[in-house]
């Protein structure tokens, strides 16, 4: 994931009006691309652009900041807090010289588990959807075993109807309706501010190309980690949703299990919670097939 750093000053003005698309050249290690943004663009707009120019080269294990060049000081600053682009402009990407030696750890007291959209109106659209409804419950039986935060969200529930029933949502922080695709809104980042020391999110739900796809790529675009549940996860396409796996997974996104999730946050045999965990896996669905699909 990258992360800026906050500074001051900058060569393209943090504020404007207008619309339209504005300049800007984008630059990472010997690099220098330009391109554009819409006008008004911030921080996580230049990061998807960033990954968008440069996926192969990026290292994902690595940490970044985003600087841009100040025209008063003839050098690249870090980017301003609150900084929009209003004009011509330079930014680059910097890997910091630390390496993320935590990424693909999960641990219980770190980790929020985001459940998307699993609406009864996408029952018979959604392929496999009896087998993700059937993990997806079995996940949040795990969090509600371990004590993990679990936020879920429904889309249009006024037209599209509210989570199955098949779906324990017993425990939940929140439970919210949507109209945006992506999970990311303001009440699901106030819920996020308010759990100390969450770095891991792990997601599933429908449709894999569409709400799971941009909510993944803003949350890492925020600096957390991201682990979709590929047995958990599913689209009306199987080509939507390999291909949407295929992109997050070059983005540095965790694609994974399960039962990789479940056992990962015991980490022990001796975990006190271990048994019930381990009931929770041997009542697995059957394979369906799905797994294929990634």
């Amino acid at each position: 994931a990258a992360s800026a750093a906050l500074g001051s000053g900058g060569g393209c003005s943090p504020a404007g009006s207008g619309g339209g698309s504005v300049p800007v050249l984008f630059c990472f290690s010997v690099f220098a691309r330009p391109s554009s943004v819409p006008h008004g663009a911030g921080y996580e707009l230049l990061i998807q652009k960033f990954l968008s120019l440069y996926g192969d080269q990026i290292d994902m294990h690595r940490k970044f900041v985003v600087q841009l060049f100040a025209e008063e000081w003839s050098q690249y600053i870090d980017l301003p807090k609150g900084f929009l682009v209003s004009e011509r402009c330079k930014v680059r990407l910097v890997p910091l010289q630390i390496q993320m030696t935590t990424l693909g750890n999960l641990t219980p007291s770190s980790t929020v588990f985001f459940c998307c959209d699993m609406q009864e109106r996408f029952r018979p659209a959604i392929k496999y959807f009896g087998d993700i409804i059937s993990v997806g419950q079995r996940l949040l039986q795990g969090a509600r075993l371990l004590g993990i935060p679990v936020i879920v969200t429904e889309q249009y529930p006024k037209g599209l109807g509210s989570t199955v029933q098949e779906i324990d949502l017993t425990g939940a922080k929140l439970v919210l309706p949507k109209t945006k695709f992506s999970m990311v809104l303001p009440e699901v980042e106030a819920a996020l501010a308010e759990i100390p020391g969450v770095r891991s999110v792990v997601l599933f739900g429908v449709e894999t190309h569409v709400c799971i796809q941009q909510t993944a790529l803003e949350l890492i675009g925020r600096g957390l980690e991201v682990h979709i549940v590929a047995d958990a996860t599913s689209s009306r396409s199987m080509m939507d949703r390999m291909f949407a796996l295929e992109r997050l997974a070059r983005t540095g996104i965790i694609v994974t299990t399960s039962e990789a999730i479940l056992l990962q946050l015991v980490a022990d045999k001796e975990h006190p919670k271990f048994k019930e965990i381990q009931n929770l896996i041997k009542a697995s669905a059957p394979e369906s097939g799905l797994l294929s699909k990634v």
